[in-house]
């Protein structure tokens, strides 16, 4: 039975299109799903697959032809079988015999490797880091690459054994979810993966030493002969194209960088004077991180939404430290780990929130609303920025459970591991700038958040008590809350609440 090989529905605003290459020939056999031809439009290359195992009978339209949507271009014989080769076959380099034969190919299946589906609120996501390279062994779960978000960083791991064949989307590329960003050859190894690496120049250099290279298409051959680009120089263009073709864009992006790489040169040359004379005076400038743009924005909009005002207040330190001093090594026989300060100020404003519930609210749009739950947000400092996990339930939590509550978010967001149902939420932060030194500051409040509280450096400092001078060792205390929700006798409040709860810990265990 013969079945019409047809040239694909073009794209609405595309009238006709141009075959670009043919990997088959009369006479060949064939596959089911085997690409058989390119057609090449004004932005895409679409491929014409073979929709039933059979023999490529007459080739009507040849490569360059211009042709219609859906307009037949050669015959595909069901389920015939390839006649004999004549010597003109047998001379076909040995890629076309590879073509016609895929058994012979001796290639695992490929799979492809995609982006994680998003959080609802998220867009896109950005290529962070590749962990293995084209040609490397990869095992099952491993993981491939990361893939930063507004938020979090996701990993994409091997589906199977194998070797990754190719990446489609390098570090830095902006993806959408669902999005292949490489392909894994499976089951295969290294020595194959190799193979095919060794092979591939070998070809590249048997097309690239012919001017008239039929792999390029005429609007590629177009753009070389525009820019005066020569076929010993085309061999340096990057190829985007499947199996290695060479495309109308890489040639396009090539000249762009050509050109721009001339222009800084020039720029370079005519700067010489200057650049002597401010001797070795560098600059480095990098983009940002989605994280880092996603803080400012997040910053500058608390800034100008709401109206932000500060409080302070001193807490004497000396009880907690007394506390810590004599149970920290039994606290960490007992809960395998130390005793910090993070959990007694973790307590202390869950109780304060008890007792002010308005600093427990926020805003939405002209609603106020209650929270009847005590999730804490805790400013966390990463590599990637600073982070506000939320340890959840916190009136619910014991001193152990929160140290090692606030642990585990810790090392989570260092690494890189933090989910977005750790970093949604929170009615209240606790930021702790004195770890880095800091004696005093104005924390910005956490959208949409209505308060936040930042702890400082535990310094030594004469204090008047009972009449007399003593050396304690005193931390300043810092509310930054919003003035449309809490005011000032509400803010004062529940800092000194804090206050005295941490001045006198058995507050905390008797409830007062």
């Amino acid at each position: 039975m013969a079945i019409d090989i047809k040239v694909p529905g073009l794209p609405e605003s595309v009238a006709d299109a141009t075959i670009a290459t043919w990997h088959v020939k009369e006479g060949d056999t064939v596959s089911r799903d085997q690409n058989l031809v390119d057609i090449e439009t004004d932005k895409v290359v679409l491929e014409v697959v073979a929709e039933a195992d059979g023999v490529i009978g007459k080739i009507k339209h040849g490569e360059g032809d211009t042709v219609l949507a859906q307009q037949v271009i050669g015959q595909l014989l069901a389920g015939g079988e390839k006649a004999a080769p004549s010597n003109q076959d047998k001379s076909e380099p040995a890629e076309s015999s590879a073509k016609s034969n895929p058994e012979k190919q001796n290639k695992g299946e490929s799979v492809e490797v995609k982006v994680p589906v998003l959080p609802e609120s998220v867009a896109d996501a950005t290529i962070a880091t590749w962990h293995v390279q084209p040609g490397e062994a990869v095992k099952r779960e491993q993981n491939l690459v990361d893939i930063e978000t507004d938020k979090v960083v996701l990993e994409v791991t091997a589906e199977c054994d194998g070797v990754l064949t190719e990446i489609l989307e390098p570090e830095g590329s902006t993806v959408n979810a669902e999005q292949v960003i490489a392909k894994l050859e499976k089951g295969a190894s290294t020595e194959s993966s190799s193979s095919a690496k060794e092979e591939a120049p070998a070809k590249e250099a048997e097309s690239g030493s012919d001017d008239n290279d039929s792999t390029l298409t005429p609007s590629v051959r177009r753009a070389l002969s525009q820019n005066g680009i020569s076929a010993e120089e085309a061999k340096n263009i990057s190829r985007s194209g499947e199996k290695g073709r060479l495309m109308k864009e890489d040639v396009e992006a090539y000249v762009k960088a050509k050109q721009a790489k001339q222009s800084q040169s020039s720029q370079k040359a005519e700067k010489t004077d200057t650049a002597e004379a401010l001797g070795n005076r560098t600059q480095k400038r990098v983009p940002m991180t989605r994280l880092r743009k996603t803080i400012a924005t997040r910053l500058l909009e608390s800034k100008n939404t709401t109206a932000m005002l500060t409080t302070f207040n001193e807490v004497n330190m000396k009880p907690i430290m007394d506390i810590r001093k004599q149970y920290q090594e039994t606290f960490e026989k007992k809960h395998g780990i130390r005793l910090g300060f993070m959990s007694f100020f973790t307590k202390a404003v869950t109780e304060a929130l008890k007792r002010y519930p308005s600093v427990n609210a926020s805003i939405d749009g002209d609603d106020i609303v209650y929270h009847n739950y005590f999730d804490v947000s805790m400013a966390v400092s990463t590599p990637r920025g600073l982070v506000t996990p939320v340890l959840r339930d916190c009136d619910q939590l014991s001193l152990a459970e929160i140290e090692k509550g606030i642990r585990e978010l810790a090392i989570k967001g260092r690494d890189g591991k933090l989910t977005i149902e750790e970093m949604t939420g929170g009615n209240f932060t606790i930021t702790n700038g004195g770890v880095f030194g800091s004696l005093i500051s104005t924390p910005i409040i956490n959208l949409p958040q209505t308060a936040i509280l930042g702890m400082h450096k535990i310094q030594d400092r004469p204090m008047a008590v009972n009449g007399k001078v003593e050396i304690l060792p005193m931390m300043y205390l810092a509310l930054s809350y919003d003035h449309r929700l809490i005011d000032g006798k509400e803010s004062v409040g529940f800092l000194v609440t804090v206050k005295e709860l941490l001045e006198d810990p058995t507050r905390l265990l008797l409830d007062l």
